[in-house]
């Protein structure tokens, strides 16, 4: 029985989009996975509520190093996790993220790729230890033997700014975790809506705040529109750190600036099981990002019938298809054009979620997996 190992070392952020990843890959795995016996390298222990079958195996160890940080990170990712990797006389081996690990030629590295924004967006390479961990990220994209990228995006990056052969990368697009398909009862939205003191029908926004996320053209938008007409409130989620300015965007500033502390709601971090009732029970979910890799918000989104207003940057429009509303993430008149066109059409709001439904149902975790590591 073939031998793989698969680093799942972001199983232990399940809130970030690699760990849901992670965690959704091995459960898809999990359905199919009896010709391999796999090694699971972590840095804590894994999740029970994954319930792997007997040919998973846990591999869990640290460096006497302990501190959780970019050195660390490098110390398991480059040496540690190598040295394991060939103690496990592992056959092949999947990164299930960008990652500066590099393999001996016997073993077969398969790495997805889920962006390259430290080379698009340099901002974000602050320090030393940022700069070097991404250097040495590229040195491990470009040692791979395949690469996953998660959209044609993604796919044209690397080919453009890393020089990867086209025919080194294969594309296969993410899904949402199952709690986003399943319908929002009564009673869960009502909870919801008590939890966070909020009225149906808001404008929501969600998935980070991050600068690339590009919040602050959606409150100008929404700013010029409450200048002219009587609004809905708008929601936004996603945790507050303005220490962390400029990389992440001080929303508390800019609310306070334009004067919207009334209509504003900032709900700062929001755990998962609460998210498909905050988007269903919202006139619309509004994603203005200058960049994704891939964009889960968006099929978050249309799984749950949210009509969708997204920028037609980067990969969103591979995700959103014919079933989202674009605008120039540069153009504040335009994105709040669109908003308008919303809240005044709700028939227009309904087509949108019927489109976004049906669009969401091309994406599956088993396509993702595909049941063979090294398929495109």
């Amino acid at each position: 029985m073939a031998k793989i190992g698969i680093n799942v070392s972001f199983l232990r952020k399940p809130a970030t989009g690699i760990g849901q990843v992670t965690f959704n890959y091995l459960k898809a795995l999990n359905k199919n996975s009896q010709s391999f016996k796999f090694y699971l390298y972590a840095e804590e222990k894994l999740s029970q509520n994954l319930n792997l079958t007997k040919n998973f195996r846990e591999r869990i160890f640290l460096p006497p190093y302990k501190r959780d940080d970019l050195i660390r990170k490098i110390w398991w990712e480059k040496f540690l996790l190598s040295q394991k990797i060939k103690q496990d006389n592992c056959s092949a081996f999947i990164s299930l993220y960008q990652c500066p690990t590099i393999l001996p030629k016997n073993i077969k590295h398969t790495m997805v790729v889920h962006d390259i924004i430290p080379k698009l967006f340099p901002e974000y390479l602050n320090n030393w230890r940022k700069k070097l961990y991404w250097k040495l990220t590229e040195k491990g994209i470009k040692k791979a033997d395949k690469i996953i990228a998660i959209s044609n995006c993604t796919k044209n990056d690397l080919i453009k700014h890393l020089q990867i052969p086209s025919d080194k990368i294969g594309v296969r697009y993410l899904d949402v975790d199952e709690i986003y398909k399943k319908e929002v009862d009564e009673n869960e939205s009502a909870r919801v809506l008590q939890k966070y003191n909020l009225e149906k029908g808001y404008i929501y926004f969600g998935g980070g705040l991050e600068k690339r996320k590009n919040v602050e053209i959606l409150l100008e938008a929404y700013n010029l529109l409450r200048n002219k007409r009587k609004m809905p409130d708008l929601v936004i989620s996603g945790k507050l750190q303005p220490s962390l300015s400029p990389l992440v965007t001080n929303v508390e500033k800019i609310v306070k600036k334009l004067n919207l502390k009334e209509s504003v709601r900032l709900l700062d971090f929001v755990p998962q099981e609460d998210l498909p009732a905050l988007y269903k029970n919202a006139q619309m979910f509004v994603y203005p990002s200058l960049y994704e890799g891939f964009g889960l918000p968006v099929l978050e989104a249309m799984n749950c019938g949210t009509p969708v207003i997204s920028s037609n940057s980067s990969s969103l429009p591979e995700v959103g298809g014919e079933a989202v509303e674009y605008f120039n993430p540069q153009n504040v008149e335009e994105l709040a054009e669109k908003i308008k066109l919303f809240l005044d059409n709700e028939n227009l709001r309904q087509e949108f979620a019927e489109k976004g439904k049906k669009q969401a149902k091309k994406f599956s975790w088993e396509k993702f997996v595909n049941y063979r590591p090294f398929a495109k």
